[in-house]
């Protein structure tokens, strides 16, 4: 278990707010950045990834997106496309759920 950068995880400081707001909880990356058990902390708040899990875009759902902060899948679509030039949803894209929670 090792403690991270959380700028690691959740790359915006709006993302950093959320998850210490609680609106956050997961986020989706191209890859692992971190294994189950290891820790970072935003202000005084310490976070543990809870789990790491190999998926694919077309497995995401609402509820999902809520967890990372959108209203639902379509908006999630519409901020990842924003957020990075020339991106295209690409369903069988490979991709990685970090799920977190507050110590």
């Amino acid at each position: 278990m090792a403690e991270i950068d959380a700028g690691t995880i959740l790359p915006s400081d709006r993302m950093r707010q959320q998850a210490l707001a609680g609106e956050v909880t997961q986020i989706h990356r191209g890859q692992a950045y971190a294994e189950e058990g290891d820790s970072f902390t935003i202000e005084d708040t310490t976070f543990e990834i809870t789990a790491i899990e190999e998926r694919r875009l077309g497995d995401m759902t609402d509820e999902d997106a809520r967890a990372e902060g959108a209203a639902d899948l379509d908006q999630y679509k519409s901020i990842l496309q924003r957020a990075h030039e020339n991106f295209e949803w690409d369903d069988d894209s490979e991709i990685v759920r970090h799920a977190f929670e507050p110590r």
